[in-house]
């Protein structure tokens, strides 16, 4: 009689356990809809700024580079400004780990699927494949689900991003790929000095006074509506029905939203990776085609259209794609 009671109490646990988990798939799916929502409203203002004459098409690159050079780096630096705890220290290892291991797996992934590709813009389709819009997208959804500590996380995975971008990405488009060139680009990355001030800080835990603090935290706050404002100005400025008429952007809509999440997802199901940790990564490798992607094709002179329909319509995708993804994270994990 003990031993069936030790054995109901089990069963009932387990099932206790099931419908707990049921309640946080749902939860989490909820939220990632909710916020990608919010994402597509604050990406309509931008759009209406522009179609209404509010804002100026010009001011789309003063804005990128008041994100790149000031909201992002404030943003990333911020989420170091927390207790140093050791867990904390492991998890931010296990991040970098975790983080290079999806990015080199999507690099590989692409370079497979378009080994036989011989097309002059083949540099930019690979390059829209390899690297997701981790910035726009991704912190601002990361710090919606998962708050200060999965910022941190997330800077760990756009730290090796960035290094990569600069590295491989970039020596790809601009075949340009000496190790001086990709060294000096990476050192011109102000996030990457965001994150090594951080880390400093968190790790000799230097005390940074409130009058300090607080500003910076004011500036990253900016991150999420200014990304969003800015996308929504570059997809003013496209004739979306000439975009679709190109046949090169199925394949990498394709690759980048359905196949590199997926064989993602796949590879940490089976390595048994469950956690926080994991939930960030995998998320920020889900999202759309990176903002940069329409940059590099005007400076290299690839197809202007097929790099601007592969951001602008997987960032569409992503309203539908990422909710999906989170549901199906919790899911399986």
């Amino acid at each position: 009689m003990v031993y069936c009671k030790f054995r109901s109490d089990a069963v009932y646990n387990a099932m206790a356990g099931r419908k707990r988990l049921k309640g946080i798939v749902m939860n989490l799916a909820l939220i990632t809809f909710q916020q990608v929502f919010i994402f597509f409203l604050l990406i309509a203002v931008g759009i209406i700024a522009i179609k209404t004459g509010i804002l100026k098409a010009e001011a789309r690159k003063s804005f990128s580079d008041l994100l790149i050079w000031l909201v992002v780096p404030a943003m990333v630096f911020n989420s170091y400004l927390v207790d140093h705890d050791e867990h904390l220290l492991e998890s931010l290892l296990k991040a970098f780990l975790l983080g290079t291991i999806l990015l080199l797996m999507g690099i590989a992934i692409t370079f497979l699927i378009f080994r036989r590709t011989k097309n002059a813009n083949k540099p930019i389709i690979q390059f829209a494949c390899m690297f997701s819009n981790a910035g726009y997208m991704g912190l601002p959804l990361i710090s919606a689900l998962f708050g200060a500590e999965g910022l941190l996380y997330a800077s760990a995975y756009v730290t090796v991003f960035n290094v990569l971008l600069w590295t491989v990405g970039y020596g790809m488009v601009s075949h340009q790929g000496s190790p001086k060139n990709m060294a000096l680009n990476i050192l011109k990355t102000p996030v990457i000095w965001a994150l090594l001030l951080g880390i400093l800080v968190f790790l000799f835990r230097i005390p940074v006074p409130a009058v300090i603090r607080q500003p910076v935290e004011f500036i990253g706050d900016m991150n999420t509506p200014l990304s969003m404002l800015i996308t929504g100005m570059m997809i003013a400025g496209c004739d979306l029905r000439r975009l679709l008429k190109n046949r090169l952007l199925y394949p990498v809509l394709a690759v980048r939203m359905l196949l590199i999440p997926a064989a993602s997802f796949l590879l940490f199901y089976l390595l048994h990776q469950s956690s926080t940790v994991a939930s960030v990564v995998l998320l920020l490798e889900a999202c759309p085609c990176a903002a940069i992607t329409s940059a590099f094709a005007v400076q290299f002179g690839y197809d202007e259209d097929l790099a601007a329909g592969s951001v602008v319509f997987s960032t569409f995708l992503s309203i539908l794609m990422l909710p999906v993804w989170a549901m199906l994270l919790t899911a399986f994990f």
